[in-house]
């Protein structure tokens, strides 16, 4: 397997980078969306390997006092191997002047992101699961 590399920039990324996140999702959003979603975003961290993105993460803010991250994703070939936390030390250090940054994931992954600082907190989340593949 070739070098990782992270890097923030996306001025480049294609769709057809984006390809084969959100395994086990029933209603996925498509590259085209998540092309999108990352060129939207306030802060991005990608993960290359050759030509293909094998993994990224993305925050959401107001670039005043608060962020959120909604989403940390690896391709399954390249998990377990410490990428998923590289992404997320380069996304905190982006947002380190920010007062909180926030995220929610399920029980079995706190354990993942508590060493790199987040607490467990009570929470609440809506989910429209009709569009989880993103608003049309």
């Amino acid at each position: 397997m070739s070098q990782i590399v992270i890097t923030r920039e996306r001025s480049t990324l294609r769709a057809e980078d984006l390809e084969g996140f959100f395994v086990g999702w029933p209603n996925p959003p498509s590259n085209t969306k998540l092309l999108k979603i990352l060129n939207a975003a306030y802060a991005v961290s990608l993960a290359w390997s050759d030509d293909q993105v094998v993994g990224f993460v993305y925050a959401i803010s107001d670039g005043v006092l608060s962020a959120y991250i909604p989403l940390l994703e690896v391709l399954p070939e390249y998990q377990g191997r410490g990428l998923g936390s590289r992404l997320v030390e380069d996304i905190l250090a982006r947002l380190d002047d920010l007062y909180m940054i926030d995220l929610v994931c399920d029980p079995e992954l706190e354990k993942f992101y508590q060493p790199h600082g987040f607490t467990i907190l009570a929470g609440m989340a809506r989910r429209n699961y009709a569009n989880q593949s993103g608003a049309k």
